[in-house]
């Protein structure tokens, strides 16, 4: 069983940066394919940006701004997501994904809101 337990998220305003991590239990975070997801009220859930398990990074909001960028650290067995030039439309509960095989983890969400 793998357990995701994401922090890092709050309150900051427009242009403002943050980070947020997931810490990993169950599992070695190179042996799985992570990525974090958000959700808006009223709104789908969006693929943010994503790891595999070889250390490859694909990045699916915003890829051409850079203002998005997931690493991980397997010492810490942890994954994170810098945020940079957030803007009100980046509000959304943030959530980190764990896929190994067939078997597809949560953590609970943290909540993002961009507002000045």
């Amino acid at each position: 069983q793998v357990q995701l337990v994401e922090s890092g998220g709050g309150l900051v305003q427009p242009g403002g940066s943050l980070e947020l991590s997931c810490a990993v239990s169950g599992s070695s975070v190179n042996n799985l394919h992570m990525s974090w997801y958000r959700q808006a009220p009223g709104n789908q859930r969006q693929l943010v940006a994503t790891i595999n398990a070889d250390g490859s990074t694909d990045v699916w909001v915003d890829s051409k701004e850079g203002r998005f960028i997931m690493t991980r650290d397997i010492s810490k067995n942890t994954v994170t997501l810098q945020m940079k030039t957030l803007k009100p439309e980046d509000t959304a509960v943030y959530t980190c994904n764990a896929l190994r095989g067939l078997e597809r983890y949560w953590g609970q969400g943290t909540q993002v809101t961009v507002s000045s």
